[in-house]
């Protein structure tokens, strides 16, 4: 089985750019904090490049940015090529295939240009109605 699922924030904007027989392909890089940090440094990240095919990966170019937090449901791929000079480059990537918007780093005013749901406030909560453990299914 090969899957992975990462959350984290873009560290660039999405380069969107298309094969030759048409077929939109995005790429984007992914820090993923680390649970434990060193001592020393504080926090550490893993960076992660992301490749989305086709409508998907067109969403990903006009709706994320660099700071925007999403996950990436897909598969590690391997590949190589070889480079100008002469010598074998190999390289591992996320392929996509889901990506959720989670939010994005917030902006110079302060919000977050994808807002979450609404919080319930104190005054919806005074209207709910008590239930009776009797009532319920379980």
């Amino acid at each position: 089985m090969n899957k992975v699922m990462l959350i984290g924030n873009l560290t660039r904007d999405p380069e969107l750019t298309t094969t030759n027989s048409g077929v939109s392909v995005c790429r984007f890089s992914l820090a993923v904090q680390r649970r434990f940090g060193n001592s020393d440094n504080g926090p550490q990240a893993d960076f992660f490049n992301i490749v989305v095919w086709r409508g998907l990966g067109e969403n990903c170019h006009k709706f994320l940015k660099k700071g925007s937090k999403c996950c990436v449901i897909g598969r590690l791929q391997n590949s190589s090529y070889e480079a100008q000079d002469g010598t074998k480059r190999y390289t591992t990537d996320i392929v996509a295939d889901d990506v959720e918007f989670l939010g994005t780093k917030p902006s110079d005013s302060g919000e977050n240009v994808v807002s979450s749901a609404p919080k319930a406030s104190e005054a919806n909560v005074a209207e709910l109605e008590p239930i009776d453990d009797d009532s319920l299914p379980f």
